[in-house]
């Protein structure tokens, strides 16, 4: 996510108690006797198995249940107000994140992860969470005290080897799966601009680029990639096609543009050493490009959603958008729509600072499906790929789990 300022917006969770009942038939639901297997690394696409698992929990769920797998909302590591928790036990979203700040260590979270985790699993018929974080380093380092390692900001990251950075990664990664996080959203694939440096204030203000030379972020997001990927946990390279460029952080301003990047541009190396790093998400830029689209934000834009992630770099996990619930960036747009818009672009899983978000928004996803089948092939299609990513990481009852 393009940065916050330190004084991040705090968001919480609840879902509902397990009941003995559901508890047995999540168990129940592989069908099998046999041991489980080991869950494909992070990032692995999907197996025939794992999307044929998919979708037999879409075709289980109530289409608002199926809709609502598509978010990840923001909740508070420091405790969750009974407004919020409510909010997200009525929606059921598919993936919460940790923001705000804390520093009480890694077994304080990771009984709020375990808690949610249940609960969860309660609303949403076995489903597990999409547990993330923004742990870059430096002045992003959301998750702090005993049990987290200090991370330098990327700007020092980027001064060690490759096999330092994926040695560091792997340790990062251990603590956070320590703490119940499967997902880190990060690392930044952004390569700052040399003529703009600290004047960019969503990247270079807070030391988050790993260098101004793209060949040198490309090594290093690889390298964080496979760390997280070897303890466990997935990542997400951001933000796309590039905020290295920009003079505005579309959390607070509006009309972010990027008049430089181009459709091959070297600056999007990066990113495309994410997509051959096999990186599970990809987060999308909500600023705007002209030489790319110059009618859409990219978060909404068709030619680079579909038309430069995927079809020109090939990508084949997660597009999760930058915050669409509170970013200054996107407030012109009405609520429902940001999440309609950011699906028909080819979009995946919508992220929103703000558990309040999610039931106009699913709304608004539903609406649309009843009147155009060619958004319902969308939308379904994001499911498809949400709950494959699931199944393929042992977290739906039909697939493996340890």
């Amino acid at each position: 996510m393009s940065r916050r300022t330190p004084t991040a917006r705090l968001a919480r969770v609840v879902v509902l108690a397990l009941s003995p009942a559901l508890a047995a038939a999540t168990a129940a639901g592989c069908g099998t006797t046999e041991p489980p297997k080991k869950p494909a690394p992070p990032g692995q696409q999907p197996s025939g198995q794992a999307r044929g698992c998919a979708q037999s929990t879409l075709d289980g769920m109530g289409e608002r249940a199926r809709a609502a797998q598509l978010f990840m909302v923001g909740v508070s590591a420091n405790g969750p107000s009974p407004a919020d928790l409510a909010e997200i036990a009525r929606t059921g979203p598919g993936g919460v994140y940790y923001s705000g700040r804390s520093k009480a260590g890694v077994e304080a979270v990771s009984r709020i992860s375990s808690d949610l985790q249940q609960r969860a699993t309660a609303a949403s018929r076995g489903v597990q969470l999409f547990v993330g974080v923004d742990q870059e380093g430096g002045k992003v380092q959301p998750l702090a005290g005993p049990g987290f390692t200090p991370i330098p900001p990327a700007t020092v990251q980027g001064q060690w080897n490759p096999e330092q950075m994926r040695e560091a990664a792997s340790t990062w990664g251990r603590e956070l799966r320590s703490a119940g996080i499967n997902v880190d959203l990060a690392p930044i694939a952004d390569t700052l601009a040399p003529e703009v440096g600290k004047a960019n204030p969503a990247i270079g203000k807070y030391d988050r680029a790993f260098s101004s030379d793209p060949a040198v972020v490309s090594s290093h997001v690889r390298a964080f990639v496979e760390g997280m990927r070897s303890a466990g946990v997935s990542s997400s390279a951001k933000h796309f096609p590039g905020l290295g460029r920009v003079h505005g952080n579309t959390d607070v301003h509006e009309h972010v543009t990027d008049e430089v990047t181009t459709a091959h541009d070297p600056y999007l190396a990066p990113f495309e050493e994410a997509v051959r790093s096999d990186s599970a998400f990809m987060m999308s830029s909500s600023a705007t490009y002209p030489k790319i689209d110059p009618a859409h934000r990219a978060v909404f834009s068709p030619a680079v959603l579909q038309g430069q992630l995927r079809d020109r770099l090939g990508y084949q996990g997660m597009i999760i958008s930058d915050d669409l619930g509170q970013a200054k960036e996107v407030s012109s747009v009405p609520l429902g729509q940001r999440a309609v818009d950011f699906v028909s672009a080819g979009g995946n899983v919508v992220l929103t600072a703000s558990p309040r978000t999610v039931s106009p928004m699913v709304d608004a996803l539903i609406d649309r499906a009843h009147r155009d089948p060619e958004f319902a092939a969308k939308l379904h299609a994001a499911e498809q790929r949400v709950l494959g990513a699931k199944a393929a990481q042992g977290m739906l009852p039909c697939s493996t789990t340890q």
